[in-house]
């Protein structure tokens, strides 16, 4: 019934949020903080909006990962170590994301992502990159700990979810802002299958603009990986931070 309500110009909407969301989520992250508070001032339940997101998390994922590894960029040897905390805990999160009453969703997903955009904000050099070559989990075995709560955190809700891995990948584990990015998009293609499958077995996708969602994020997963390989560092972070600012005030207001 709700999929009838949506116009062509909706519809329009929801694609063009697709692409600007892909292109922010490969490049840093907080996507996501464009296209849930849109969902929902298009009438669709916060439940359905959380989980009509997740396809394109997908398709976005797979192709910048692609993208990213025939350019060179992406060590498959570090994403896999990374990529078991991550996917244990997304089951975690989705499990509780498809439990949690309606009511108390989209007070809690708008509010998060406002805490997302102050954390980064505050602590914008976790995204600065260490000159010393990267390190591993074993050298660093707090990061478990970190992914496994990222993990939590994708599953539950998926929005701003780079900002974090990228704090970990960067300001931890010392990956250059390239590499990192790369491994990011490995790390949400695994969670957010895992994610997408309990969605889909709680009912809470609606697919005509999942699928929208998905195609456009293709598009803006490619653009995406083109810029990201080519801007500064000191850019990167700043474009990071405009994002963060601008995607908490569209939440707010559409709240």
């Amino acid at each position: 019934k709700m999929v009838e309500q949506m116009s062509i110009p909706d519809l329009g909407l929801v694609a063009l949020a697709g692409v600007l969301a892909s292109i922010i989520n490969v490049l840093a992250g907080g996507g996501g903080m464009l296209v849930l508070p849109l969902l929902m001032a298009l009438g669709i339940p916060a439940d359905f909006a959380n989980g009509t997101y997740r396809l394109s998390v997908l398709t976005q994922s797979a192709a910048g990962g692609a993208a990213f590894y025939r350019g060179g960029h992406l060590p498959m040897g570090a994403a896999w170590r990374i990529l078991t905390p991550t996917v244990v805990g997304a089951a975690i999160g989705a499990y509780v994301a498809t439990v949690t009453p309606r009511e108390a969703l989209k007070p809690i997903i708008l509010v998060t992502m406002i805490a997302m955009a102050a954390l980064i904000a505050i602590n914008r050099r976790t995204l600065i990159p260490s000159a010393d070559s990267a390190l591993g989990l074993r050298e660093r075995p707090q990061g478990y700990a970190l992914l496994l709560a990222i993990g939590v955190y994708a599953g539950f809700i998926q929005a701003g979810v780079g900002f974090l891995l990228l704090g970990v990948l960067v300001g931890l584990l010392r990956h250059d802002l390239v590499t990192a990015n790369a491994i990011k998009l490995v790390c949400t293609l695994a969670f957010g299958s895992i994610a997408l499958a309990i969605f889909v077995w709680a009912g809470l996708v609606m697919w005509l603009p999942a699928v929208v969602l998905a195609v456009a994020s293709i598009v803006g997963a490619l653009i995406g990986v083109r810029i990201a390989v080519r801007i500064s560092a000191d850019a990167l972070r700043w474009f990071v931070f405009v994002c963060v600012v601008a995607t908490s005030l569209a939440a707010w207001f559409r709240s």
